[in-house]
């Protein structure tokens, strides 16, 4: 029985950390992509498919994590860790779910826009332009979700460094 517990708790480990590997790799690419390529339209494509690939990523590892931690559970081990846990994979999942289905697809429609409307690429349009302002707005938030994707991520990851009782 110990060894499959350790086998489950070290499988959940690798969950975590991949996701939140994958999310702190996504800012450098980011930064790289932004800072090398030759215009932020080319940038913004590249990012944009890391994204999508990272919140397909980080749903996996996230259920991964919730099913390993309820089997940890069903099999008796009972810490108070466990609830904090899922709750902040839950959240995890839940703000990955809202950019995936909600702020991509907007800052998609409002990209696609200002690319009929000036047949310009999002940075060469007017700052001013309604769709400008929301893609800017849908990037902010889209950078604060991440952010707290990474934070809870971090505090969860940070959970499995306490020797279990």
């Amino acid at each position: 029985m110990k060894t499959i517990l350790a086998a489950v708790r070290i499988l959940r480990l690798y969950a975590i950390a991949l996701w939140v590997g994958g999310l702190v790799f996504f800012v450098v690419v980011a930064a790289v992509a932004f800072g090398n390529l030759p215009s932020t339209h080319e940038a913004g494509i590249v990012v944009r498919g890391c994204l999508l690939a990272l919140h397909t990523l980080g749903t996996y590892a996230g259920f991964i994590y919730l099913l390993l931690t309820l089997t940890l559970l069903a099999l008796g081990d009972r810490h108070w860790r466990h609830g904090a846990e899922i709750a902040l994979i839950v959240l995890m999942l839940a703000l990955t779910g809202y950019s995936q289905l909600s702020i991509i697809p907007r800052m998609e429609r409002d990209r696609t826009s200002l690319q009929q409307q000036f047949a310009a690429e999002v940075d060469q349009t007017p700052k001013d332009a309604p769709a400008h302002a929301e893609f800017d707005r849908l990037h902010g938030q889209s950078t604060h979700v991440e952010g707290t994707v990474l934070l809870a991520g971090l505090i969860v990851l940070a959970m499995a460094a306490f020797k279990e009782d």
